[in-house]
């Protein structure tokens, strides 16, 4: 099964059209009216919905590392820094996690982009 995003309000526009270009499931918090969501909630929606989190959004990964150290499930997490990577880059790795990777390879992880 191939992986679907959940993108949260941090990321640009951009990324999920050239995903959606490519065929690959992306819903925004944006769309599912979840935009003024907490951080925890945000990463709660996205696990409701069967979805890993994309953000570039540092204060998210508190949350993701504090659930670690808990041991509370997260469906995973994949984090580009703002400056660290082009939007190309992005729509680039996030494209080959979805057609390669399997739900199950994301729980309870953190991912960074670029690869």
């Amino acid at each position: 099964m191939a992986l679907k995003f959940y993108m949260d309000q941090n990321v640009p526009r951009a990324i999920a059209i050239g995903l959606r270009l490519r065929e690959v499931d992306v819903i925004t918090a944006y769309e599912d009216g979840a935009s003024l969501l907490t951080d925890p909630e945000l990463l709660d929606r996205a696990g409701e919905l069967g979805r890993v989190l994309f953000t570039q959004d540092d204060d998210l990964l508190v949350e993701a590392a504090k659930r670690q150290k808990e041991a509370v499930f997260f469906r995973g997490v994949i984090y580009a820094h703002q400056l660290g990577v082009s939007i190309a880059a992005c729509i680039r790795d996030l494209e080959m996690i979805a057609r390669v990777g399997e739900p199950e390879d994301l729980f309870n992880r953190v991912e960074y982009l670029p690869l």
